[in-house]
């Protein structure tokens, strides 16, 4: 067997040997859950969506959520008709995703079990528009899944989100965002 073939098997074997270690690196939901409230003088509007996308890289930290807005269910039918048509357009805008970082991901053992503060720094793209956002959030790690928990809030001003005159007395410019999201190691 010549040098240069000898070298070749030991490549390729290499290759098969880490590829699934690197796949371990990633970690991965369709399931994860994202919530809103607005709270105005009369009315809260409230809603829930199930169906997230959210995949971690644990080495760099890359974060990225998706979320199409017609999947967002709320109490009152009339309330998820008027949020999909007349304030986020969800046939004009369909989906809002995150992009980001784990800016402390060094401070995260994700091989480890336990409770660890994270803080995520990215751009959020909504009705749009795209701006930079910062919050604080949890990392739960338990046998080989992490739980991402975080709460930050939005202005829906930013995201050219209006509010009709004849009902902006009784809502908020301010949205109050929940993420929990379950990953699993993303099989290669």
């Amino acid at each position: 067997m010549n040098q240069r073939i000898r070298k070749g098997i030991i490549a390729f074997s290499f290759l098969l040997v880490t590829a699934p270690l690197l796949a371990q690196d990633k970690y991965f939901t369709k399931s994860g859950s994202i919530g809103f409230v607005s709270k105005g003088n009369i009315e809260t509007i409230q809603a829930n969506h199930r169906s997230v996308t959210c995949v971690l890289d644990s080495r760099t930290g890359a974060l990225q959520f998706a979320v199409l807005m017609k999947g967002f269910e709320f109490k009152k039918a009339l309330m998820q008709e008027h949020f999909n048509e007349n304030y986020v357009e969800s046939d004009k805008y369909p989906k809002a995703e995150f992009r980001g970082q784990v800016v402390n991901n060094s401070d995260i053992a994700y091989t480890k079990d336990g409770e660890y503060k994270a803080h995520v720094k990215g751009k959020l793209t909504l009705h749009g528009q795209t701006k930079d956002v910062e919050a604080d959030g949890k990392i739960n790690v338990k046998n080989g899944k992490l739980v991402a928990n975080s709460v930050f809030t939005i202005l829906m001003s930013d995201y050219n989100i209006s509010i009709p005159n004849l009902v902006k007395e009784n809502m908020s410019n301010t949205v109050t965002i929940t993420v929990n999201c379950t990953l699993d190691p993303l099989k290669s």
